[in-house]
């Protein structure tokens, strides 16, 4: 694990540490307002670089989109004369061990002939809307978790904690980050065999983040209870065609449980689907992920105990433009055991180290997950699982872009390692699909269970 560079860093770790058990205490106004400064990114992330520079300051991320670039197209590298400065492998992973996560040690190991890491120059690119920062600077002297961690209050728009003092609070701007607003996407997903042969599974997401309305105020969101609303549906296969799922994701999840809905193509009806939660499997995805792996990490965060372990620095996915590419196939990427790592760019962030362990009187697959946090983004990036004997089982990743038309930065794949099988599973798949429309409408019924029968019939 990367050492702490100095002493802010190190009496950060500590206090978040010791604050991670105990309520969590409001940030005064003078703090707030030290969001945006010398010292603090408007996201709350060291605005500075590292000691020796291979982290550099943040200057404000992509401001503005290369020329030639028009809204509908796949998002072209910003930096295409970026030049590898070193790759780590197998033979000498051990030399940057402590930059790396248990995980990322783990690939090595398991796929010595196809896992590396090309490392490139690190580049803060992480951008946000204007509203979304003010938005921050409101909600950071006046957030608040409500029954135990479970929920929040006193927040709207962007991330609640941008000086987060608890693991909870942690995860929370993990759930709340601004992604756009209204969000349609069309993806292929992939659960390749250990020789590298695949099915494409092809879906649409839709997704309206209430939370993250421009208009949107605490006071709304207490009367509405609504996070956000999600419907995803499978187009491809044929067998699987037809399949749909929707989501009321709650703010506060004791109060009101995530309510959720099927639409089942060989029944030809809607269900209510309680059990979309947790570690129930994912949707199409021959058992590699559980529910609430999508995204990283989704839904209440009540079956964990939460805990800030560290601030470190690491080689994470960032500025993954490659992968993103419409010049590239979904056989480019897809390989044998992990994918196509010469299309992956690692940079050297800062990350939070967030680990979950399981309460005693809870059950889920995972015992132990260990999140590595982009600072700039709140994005998790990487994650280590454990299975409930404690040994490592699997490695997720976020391949993380800006996409310079909202401005967010957000995954533009994910992947899932599985360890003892030797299968991983791939989300995102986009090369070949209609870029992601951040300025889609919906229509006021869009995300009902009507809306979904309907959808499930077309």
């Amino acid at each position: 694990m990367a050492k702490i560079m100095n002493k802010w860093f190190l009496a950060t770790a500590v206090t978040s540490t010791l604050m991670s058990v105990t309520v969590d205490a409001k940030v005064s106004a003078e703090k707030a307002a030290q969001l945006g400064g010398d010292t603090y990114t408007p996201m709350g992330s060291i605005r500075a670089g590292n000691a020796d520079g291979s982290i550099p300051a943040w200057n404000g991320g992509i401001t503005s989109a290369p020329a030639g670039y028009s809204v509908g197209d796949h998002h072209p590298d910003p930096f295409p004369n970026d030049e590898v400065l070193f790759t780590i492998t197998a033979q000498n992973y051990q030399q940057y061990s402590e930059n790396l996560s248990e995980g990322q040690k783990a690939l090595f190991k398991a796929y010595p002939d196809h896992y590396k890491m090309n490392v490139y120059q690190s580049r803060r690119t992480a951008s946000y809307p204007q509203y979304v920062y003010d938005a921050i600077k409101r909600n950071a002297p006046n957030a608040e978790l409500v029954d135990g961690g479970n929920g929040i209050k006193g927040a709207a728009v962007g991330i609640p904690f941008p000086f987060p003092e608890t693991g909870v609070e942690l995860i929370w701007n993990h759930l709340t980050r601004y992604r756009g607003v209204k969000v349609e996407r069309e993806a292929g997903q992939a659960s390749p065999q250990p020789d590298g042969s695949y099915v494409l599974v092809k879906l649409k997401d839709e997704l309206d983040q209430i939370y993250n309305h421009a208009d949107m105020t605490p006071e709304k969101l207490a009367d509405g209870n609504v996070l956000f609303l999600f419907r995803q549906y499978v187009t491809a296969p044929a067998r699987l065609a037809g399949t749909a799922l929707l989501v009321h994701e709650t703010m506060d999840q004791v109060k009101e449980p995530r309510k959720a809905w099927v639409y089942n193509a060989g029944r030809r009806r809607v269900q209510r689907a309680p059990n979309v939660a947790y570690d129930a499997p994912g949707t199409a995805s021959d058992g590699l992920r559980t529910t609430d792996d999508f995204d990283m990490y989704n839904g209440a965060p009540d079956r964990y105990n939460w805990v800030i372990k560290d601030k470190v620095e690491m080689f994470i996915p960032y500025n993954t433009y490659k992968l993103h590419s419409d010049k590239v196939t979904y056989d480019d990427i897809i390989g044998p055991g992990v994918i196509n790592q010469d299309l992956v760019r690692y940079e050297k962030h800062r990350v939070w180290v967030l680990e979950a362990t399981l309460k005693d009187d809870t059950r889920h697959q995972y015992g132990k997950r260990v999140f590595y946090i982009d600072e700039d983004s709140w994005q998790i990036a990487l994650e280590d699982i454990y299975n409930e004997a404690g040994d490592l089982w699997r490695v997720a990743m976020a391949h993380a872009i800006n996409y310079y038309e909202v401005p967010t930065l957000w995954s533009t794949l994910e992947t899932y390692y599985d360890l003892p099988s030797g299968r991983y599973l791939v989300i995102g798949l986009d090369n070949q699909e209609d870029m992601y429309n951040f300025n889609v409408n919906f229509r006021g019924n869009h995300f009902t269970p009507s809306a979904l029968r309907r959808l499930g019939r077309r």
